[in-house]
């Protein structure tokens, strides 16, 4: 417990960082620039195997490759 009492003060270090004026926006500091792009990439991929599939259904193949 006496870590948490004990512990350095990291307000000032954390209003420098979010209150510098770099180009970026609140959620890309607190969240770091990776998880947007991983994010978008889930996404599309996810929504163009989504459309890929309704349109083979549309077809009337129920698999993912070939005429079955």
């Amino acid at each position: 417990m006496a870590g948490w009492v004990f512990r350095e003060n990291r307000v000032p270090h954390y209003q420098r960082e979010f209150q510098k004026h770099d180009g970026l926006r609140t959620w890309e500091k607190a969240r770091g620039k990776w998880m947007m792009p991983a994010y978008k990439t889930l996404l599309f991929t996810s929504i163009g195997a989504s459309m890929y599939m309704m349109g083979r259904l549309v077809l009337g193949h129920k698999t993912w490759i070939g005429k079955n």
